[in-house]
């Protein structure tokens, strides 16, 4: 980092170590222009969000006194960051290529941002394959595939059920096309792609919709048409750079819309189970299989909770807490699906995942789907069903993708926003045309995958470090040679006893092997083996999967501030800087949107749910800043979702 004083004619250039000490003993005698180059997160490293005044590859300009209030910086976080990056070497030439093409971007609104996409991400396609030969690579592979196909199918039982016009198999053909889609030819393989819930909900609602009509037109060939009008504006969308739209999208928007993810899958574990009181889903269950099932379910819910909550913890080594963190929920669900065959649970014969036969589509039809047979009077209707699909997956997708590139992740590729959505209008058509789930990028699936592929180290060390250790041990040696003092001496564990991400394993294996194995189960002997999964396991899977999504989520951390013993609380808390009242009335307007969001989903209007949700943006961009709040608490409440490299692909951030 470097920063430069312009006054007047002459050039004052600092070096490094002394920028800070530099501008404050300038701040109270001097005024000037102050530009400052700053290439790193600062607010990260202290815990806080980002704002759009500062963060990583920023560039601020202030006239007058300067404070480094101005732009949430002190000496303190840009010495640490100065260290912290230089050991971990994040820069790189392929880097400033890629700014430099979406530098270009900004200076000339004609450019294509598709092209823009493929030449920053080209550089890095051989390493994306070559970086995989890494063992987090294996981990993440088994965590996301079952935390994406497993879901994926029970979201799906409602489809399954209701419309009778898709099965297992157009899941798993779904989410293999998906993986291997954005896996080989995408600018962001991290982002995972899937059969969502919002998706069913969708199609599910169509149905119900076409259902009213007394000549109702054949279901899959209307899906099929607003499939294609949807992939049309997928690609119009790319061409014209309409993904710039994302700089509006904040935490205000991706953490109301988690909040609403997480309380889908909370509730779609509830109907897992409730659907097996009501009615008998299996002709060999017997009347205490729901009870069953909820016993599957809870026991799934504790025992991958425990897994987490030890390898969040001090107890055994850190490879082993890890392990569990890696493997804890797929182990987890492979014995408690072995317990519903164990004993008297067996007797009960709960009921388990309906499959079909192998690579054979739901109801004996053909793969191939002809929507071009059906009447033109119902391809227009399709026509507005088209434009409520592409909002869902242009908020749903493009939010997904910036979540699974969010700033906690200390990532080094340029990403490629444009360049994907139009891959995602492929897909879309591809679905349309086999009679399959549309798939898009999946919260919180996508967000776990990086988290997985995280590589944790303890900070390197320096001689600031080394003077602080040193520290300890003199003051340790002090203290027992005063016999009196009774005061134990500092731990000197305390400095690199934490440890932080220092790197992603970004490359494409992992999405693509998870894909493979969604194709491996379309087979008959996994087919089979598909069948023996207890549904209660899969509602106690929905339930650790939101319980964590939710816990995780922005409102829930501030709902938890506001009841928390302020004694207690660090003071390096950022929350403390905010008055409650405005905490309150942040927090209060995302629920207002998330419960709009989730009581219209509950009704026949849920097909204009997406619609709700795409709302949030102008909420937060025209409406919140003329609520009382300051720019200083709107900063600490808000920022942006992902750091300013990445957002920069689409023109910056609000």
């Amino acid at each position: 980092m470097c920063a430069s004083l312009l006054l007047g004619d002459y050039r004052l250039t600092t070096p490094r170590d002394r920028v800070c000490p530099t501008i404050e003993s300038l701040r109270l005698s001097l005024r000037f222009t102050l530009t400052v180059r700053v290439e790193t997160k600062c607010q990260h490293f202290r815990g806080e969000p980002s704002s759009p005044r500062s963060g990583f590859a920023s560039t601020a300009t202030l006239a007058g006194d300067f404070d480094s209030s101005d732009i949430g910086l002190s000496a303190l976080d840009l010495q640490k960051h100065d260290r912290y990056t230089e050991n971990q070497g994040r820069s790189s030439p392929h880097r400033d290529t890629c700014s430099s093409y979406y530098s270009k971007k900004k200076s000339c609104l004609g450019r294509s941002g598709i092209i823009l996409d493929i030449r920053a991400r080209a550089p890095w396609y051989i390493s994306d394959w070559k970086d995989a030969w890494n063992y987090r690579v294996i981990p993440a592979t088994a965590l996301i595939f079952f935390s994406n196909v497993l879901p994926g199918i029970a979201f799906s039982l409602d489809l399954i059920e209701v419309t009778q016009q898709y099965g297992v198999s157009e899941v798993l053909l779904s989410s293999f096309m998906a993986s291997f889609v954005f896996s080989v030819f995408g600018a962001q393989p991290l982002t995972i792609a899937g059969v969502t819930g919002p998706i069913t909900v969708f199609n599910q609602t169509i149905y119900k919709i076409l259902q009213k009509h007394p000549n109702p037109p054949n279901y899959l060939h209307f899906v099929g048409w607003v499939y294609l009008w949807g992939a049309i504006f997928h690609w119009v969308t790319a061409i014209l750079n309409w993904c710039n739209f994302l700089k509006y999208v904040t935490l205000f928007s991706c953490d109301t819309f988690g909040f609403y993810v997480s309380w889908v899958y909370l509730q779609y574990g509830v109907q897992v189970l409730t659907r097996q009181f009501s009615s008998s889903t299996s002709t060999t269950s017997s009347d205490s299989a729901p009870l069953v099932s909820l016993i599957l379910a809870l026991l799934m819910v504790i025992l991958s909770s425990i897994f987490h909550v030890f390898s969040q913890t001090t107890y055994f080594h850190r490879h082993i807490r890890r392990f569990l963190a890696d493997y804890g929920m797929p182990i987890s669900l492979i014995a408690t699906s072995g317990m519903a065959y164990w004993g008297r649970l067996h007797t009960a014969h709960p009921s388990t995942l309906p499959v079909g036969e192998a690579f054979k589509a739901a109801a004996g039809r053909e793969w191939l789907v002809k929507f071009w047979e059906l009447d033109g009077m119902w391809v227009g209707i399709a026509f507005p069903f088209g434009i409520v699909l592409w909002i869902l997956f242009f908020f749903d997708h493009n939010v997904s993708s910036l979540m699974a590139q969010g700033a906690e992740f200390p990532l080094k590729k340029p990403p490629g926003f444009h360049y994907d959505f139009f891959l995602l209008g492929i897909t879309t058509f591809i679905a349309g045309l086999l009679g399959i789930p549309a798939p898009n990028g999946l919260i919180p699936q996508a967000p776990i995958h990086t988290t997985s592929l995280l590589v944790m180290g303890r900070p390197p060390k320096d001689k600031k470090d080394e003077e602080e250790y040193e520290n300890l041990n003199l003051s340790r040696t002090r203290t027992n040679s005063r016999s009196k003092d009774s005061q134990p001496p500092p731990d000197p564990t305390s400095v690199h006893r934490h440890e932080i991400p220092i790197a992603v394993v970004e490359q494409r294996l992992s999405n693509l092997a998870q894909g493979s194995l969604c194709l491996v189960l379309l087979t008959g002997p996994f087919l089979h083996v598909l069948s023996l999964i207890p549904r209660g396991v899969l509602a106690g899977l929905f339930w650790y999967m939101g319980a964590s999504a939710l816990l995780s989520n922005g409102i829930t951390r501030k709902l938890l501030y506001l009841i928390q013993d302020r004694a207690l609380t660090p003071k390096t808390e950022p929350l403390h800087r905010v008055r409650k009242s405005r905490i309150v009335l942040f927090v209060g307007v995302q629920l207002i949107g998330f419960g709009a969001t989730f009581g219209v989903t509950q009704t026949i209007a849920a097909i204009g749910f997406p619609v709700i949700i795409m709302l949030l943006l102008p909420l937060r961009t025209l409406v919140i800043p003329r609520m009382p709040f300051t720019s200083e608490e709107l900063a600490i409440l808000d920022g942006p979702t992902a750091s300013p490299f990445t957002m920069e692909s689409v023109g910056g951030t609000l």
